[in-house]
């Protein structure tokens, strides 16, 4: 039998059963469906963590105060206790580092904002000139902290967006003054809208200088100091200085956590590639399941087109031929569930992206091909003992049965 008349026959049995073919059609689309869903979902997570991190700037070392005790990077270890306080000094020593370009001290706390009768509670940033640079952070309007003494600074702070429109709506807020806790501050800049980014929302963020931040929460100690490597070839050798730097500072005592952005992110990859990878597994399953129903399907076909085989038989057709015949049968039937489930999986996708914007749950190609792929081997491996049933059938009986 030609390839052609094969297809042919194929497609005539499904199309003499159409539930059956639906049934299983469906039953094949659901597992692909699923494999490329949830895949989507992992991958998305991956993609956003990482897009969050990149979010911070580039060339990024993260100075901690305290010493993790764990092996590598723990996300749950990002806020450590330490006995010695890490200083503005502190910060201030690391521009002698040959391989730091900027150096950008953060003390985080939060406090109430109020101006002309509105009051709202919001997270104040202490930090210096360099943190835009080193963040890569746009301003909307106005400029940024000035440059100067980090011990010392001007009552000037610089709002998110969200800040600006909930307390000034229309009217302008540059040169505005404010009080924040018991202090008063006059508004020299407006950030651009960004977002979240690690837990701070820039958008409702207040930025003053750093001494003053300190003042307000009566503390000494820096929540992190973000360090800019003059190159991404160079991350390594600034980390390994602002260690070496601080551990001279604080009498030969290695109390600080040391972190660059590429070791966060190849964590956050590893970890959340493996449970796309976990994800991709379970929908799997519902491939096995699917193909469980193609075997069962057509061992029904079988016995019911007993009669049909035996013709073909009498007619000189070969068992081989037959069992080529149920073969690419199952074959269609599971290509045909495969791209159904191919095309729902990635409008679903497209939806989670219309619902969340900020989730970029695309579905990996591998995932994709993946999926297909084992529909259409998981149908005909399941197709098989149904194909050598009915090859194995005596022509004499399979007529008798007309």
């Amino acid at each position: 039998m030609r390839a052609p008349d094969l297809i042919r026959f194929a497609r005539d049995a499904a199309a003499g059963n159409p539930l059956r073919t639906v049934l299983l059609v469906l039953a094949m689309s659901i597992g692909v469906a699923s494999v490329v869903v949830l895949t989507a979902l992992g991958d998305g997570a991956r993609r956003y963590v990482v897009n969050e991190f990149s979010s911070l700037g580039t060339n990024l070392v993260i100075v901690l105060p305290g010493k993790s005790q764990t092996g590598g990077f723990n996300p749950g270890n990002a806020i450590t206790n330490t006995p010695r306080d890490l200083t503005i000094d502190d910060a201030q020593a690391l521009l002698r580092a040959s391989a730091v370009r900027r150096v950008a001290p953060l003390a985080v706390g939060t406090s109430e904002i109020s101006v002309g009768g509105k009051l709202r509670e919001v997270m104040v940033a202490g930090t210096t000139a360099q943190y835009i640079d080193v963040r890569r952070l746009p301003l909307a309007q106005g400029r940024f902290l000035a440059e100067g003494d980090w011990r010392r600074g001007a009552s000037e702070a610089v709002i998110g967006a969200k800040i600006r429109d909930e307390l000034f709506g229309a009217n302008p807020a540059l040169g505005q003054l404010v009080r924040i806790g018991d202090r008063r501050f006059r508004i020299i800049g407006i950030m651009a809208s960004t977002g979240q980014g690690l837990g701070m929302n820039t958008d409702e963020l207040v930025l003053v200088p750093v001494s003053l931040a300190q003042a307000m929460f009566n503390s000494n100690t820096l929540f992190r100091v973000l360090v800019e490597a003059n190159s991404r070839e160079s991350i390594e050798l600034a980390k390994s200085q602002a260690t070496a730097i601080l551990k001279a500072r604080h009498e030969g005592e290695e109390d600080v956590t040391v972190i660059t952005q590429d070791a966060v992110l190849a964590t956050f990859d590893r970890l959340l590639g493996t449970l796309t990878l976990a994800v991709a597994g379970i929908a799997a399953i519902s491939l096995a399941v699917a193909g469980i129903l193609v075997m069962n399907v057509m061992l029904v076909s079988v016995t019911q087109r007993t009669s049909e085989i035996g013709l073909l038989k009498a007619l000189g057709a070969t068992g081989g031929t037959i069992r080529t015949a149920f073969l690419t049968e199952a074959a269609m039937l599971s290509l045909a569930g495969a791209v159904l489930g191919f095309l729902l999986g990635h409008a679903g996708a497209a939806i989670i992206r219309q619902l969340y914007p900020v989730y970029p749950a695309y579905p990996p190609d591998w995932a994709a091909i993946a999926g297909l792929g084992t529909a259409l081997v998981t149908g005909i491996l399941f197709g098989v003992l149904p194909a050598r049933r009915a090859a194995r059938l005596d022509p004499v009986e399979s007529l008798a049965k007309r």
